[in-house]
Order: structure tokens, then C-alpha cells, then sequence
């Protein structure tokens, strides 16, 4: 097929192995599973194991058939780049170096940057502003070592809920490993004409996460019960050349976790063979 459809990791019960989470991905028709390293110390805590668990990794993607290709990395929600403290800035440095060097270690090839200079109890101004740029060209300088691609997620608040927003910064850093991989559902709700906001990233989209929103709802929707225009989204991405999608959503403990991932491929994928 024409295209390559991964599934969130957070569609699956936190409980499963990462053998039974690769395993259901392959079930219900995916061909990837994006790994979550969000803002709990368990997930961070990922970026920290040695080689026995990257190796045990590898070693699964192998036995699936399924990969791990791409990271959305949203602890930084908690240790935001852009912060007005220097001991919180430090440390989502510090997770930024590791989630690279994490993903070189394991063949992930673009890392999801959550698209905010602060988060929770700070306000943005222009320092978190300026914080979170030079922040980001530090990154990429890094990323670009490893030959991994740094893209910005699409967020649910004013400061990059459009891509248009993101390419603000994408022209600024002016690298090949910073891009844009946006959240559709979240560009829904952000732009005035979803396809135009699409075209202004044109060259630059690596990937997009397909999810369903309704207005001022973000999450924990069904794919077909809300108001996003999949069909337009994905006729303008597969013009610009963009070829891997993932599924977003997340795992509801009153549904069957597989039986949801298999209507999710059902829903996505007759969209994506579509021209």
C-alpha cells in the first residue's frame, strides 16, 4: 500500500507488553506503533534504560513484523523548553538529548515536538518565547548529529495550533531536521480552512496524526463522531508527497481496546487508499 499507518501507543491498555502492543497493532492491520515518552517518570524513565531494553526492542519490531518509527514526545508538557526557570529549561534539554539519542539507538526516525513554549502554571511571554527558540535551534543542532527529524506537533492552544504557526519557526531554524507533524484534529480546531493552513507547510510535513475533534473537544473521540474533514486533509497531504499517518486516540477501558483499533484501521484506511 501506498502509505504507512501507525497507531498510538496510548490506544492500548498501559498494561500490555510492548510484545502484545506491537502484536495488536499487527491484529487490528497497522503497520507501526508510535511510542509515547510523555510527562510521567515512567515513560520518561524509558529515555534512561540501557541496552537491554533498546535491544529488546529491536529484537520485538523483528518477531512483529511491526516498527517503532516515530516518538511523540510530550513530557516536555511538564519540563517545557521555553520555561522562565533555568533548572526546568535544563532539564527538558536533557530530555531532548536523550529522546535522540534514544531514537538513533532504535531506528525512530522522526520525533513529535510538542508545539508550546510553556505549559500548566507559566504564562507565555517574550522571554519564554526567546527561551523556547534558542532551545529549539539547540535541538535541532543535536538531532542533526544522529540524522533524526525534529517535527512540531500541532497543539490545542494559541501558540502553534496551526501550522501555519509552526512554520514561523520552521523558517527560522532554516534546518532539514526540523519540520512539521501535525495533529489534524487539532488544526480543525485552530484553523479557519483546515486544506489552506495544510498548503502553508507545503515541503515541510513529514507526517500527520489523523484524529478526531469537535470544537473546543481535543480527545477521547471516535473516529466518524466529530466534525474533522479527513477526506480534504489527506487528498491535500497526499498531494504535498506526505505517505506516513498515525491513528490518535486513546485507549477507553469500557471498549474492547483491539476491537477499537480494528474499526479505527477500518475508518482510516479506506481514506487513505482514496486517489
Amino acid at each position: 500500500m501506498r502509505f504507512s499507518l501507525g497507531v498510538y501507543e496510548k490506544a492500548m491498555p498501559e498494561s500490555l507488553s510492548w510484545e502484545e502492543k506491537l502484536t495488536s497493532a499487527r491484529l487490528a492491520g497497522f503497520d507501526r506503533v508510535e511510542i509515547s515518552i510523555d510527562e510521567t517518570d515512567k515513560k520518561l524513565e524509558r529515555l534512561y534504560e540501557g541496552d537491554d531494553f533498546v535491544n529488546h526492542l529491536i529484537e520485538l519490531q523483528r518477531k512483529t513484523g511491526v516498527t517503532i518509527r516515530t516518538m511523540c514526545l510530550s513530557g516536555h508538557r511538564r519540563f517545557p523548553l521555553g520555561s522562565h526557570f533555568k533548572e526546568i529549561r535544563d532539564k527538558s534539554m536533557e530530555i531532548m538529548k536523550k529522546a535522540i539519542e534514544f531514537s538513533d539507538k532504535i531506528g525512530i526516525r522522526i520525533i513529535q515536538l510538542a508545539g508550546y513554549d510553556v505549559y500548566y502554571n507559566e504564562t507565555s511571554s517574550p522571554d519564554s518565547k526567546q527561551y523556547f527558540t534558542e532551545n529549539v535551534i539547540k535541538s535541532v543542532e543535536y538531532a542533526s548529529k544522529y540524522g533524526v527529524i525534529l517535527a512540531f506537533e500541532t497543539m490545542e492552544n494559541d501558540f502553534m495550533n496551526t501550522i501555519e504557526k509552526s512554520m514561523e519557526y520552521v523558517t527560522l531554524v532554516d534546518s532539514p531536521y526540523l519540520q512539521v507533524y501535525p495533529d489534524i484534529g487539532n488544526v480543525t480546531n485552530g484553523a479557519q480552512d483546515v486544506v489552506e493552513d495544510i498548503r502553508s507547510g507545503k515541503g515541510h510535513i513529514v507526517a500527520a496524526h489523523l484524529k478526531e475533534t469537535k470544537p473546543k473537544v481535543f480527545r477521547n473521540m471516535r473516529f466518524g463522531e466529530g466534525h474533522v474533514d479527513f477526506e480534504s486533509a489527506i487528498r491535500e497531504l497526499k498531494k504535498q508527497g506526505v505517505y506516513m499517518y498515525t491513528a490518535e486516540f486513546w485507549h477507553d477501558e469500557k471498549r474492547d481496546y483491539l476491537s477499537e483499533m480494528k474499526y479505527a484501521y477500518s475508518f482510516l484506511k479506506p481514506l487513505l487508499q482514496e486517489g
